[in-house]
């Protein structure tokens, strides 16, 4: 049996399944990026995909924290936009 890559979201702190998560990535050059593919370069964070993960990540600046850099807020509106449904 294969072993499943657990992460831990950086907002509600859930052991979740990698493949449940959303990485965001901070970049060597300093971009701050969603990755969709989970293999970008970088120091990477998870978040959970959920509305309310994104509106703690951004109550509690656990991505910010996490990366060791300020987040833009057009990432934080592309990580809300990916929710409304």
């Amino acid at each position: 049996m294969k072993k499943v890559p657990l992460r831990k979201c950086v907002a509600t702190f859930e052991q979740l399944p990698k493949k449940e998560l959303l990485r965001i990535v901070r970049t060597p050059e300093g971009e701050i990026v969603i990755d969709e593919s989970g293999r970008k370069n970088g120091r990477g964070a998870y978040l959970k995909r959920s509305k309310e993960a994104v509106e703690i990540a951004i109550k509690r600046q656990s991505l910010a924290k996490a990366l060791e850099t300020q987040i833009p807020e057009q990432i934080y509106e592309q990580l809300k936009a990916m929710f409304d449904h």
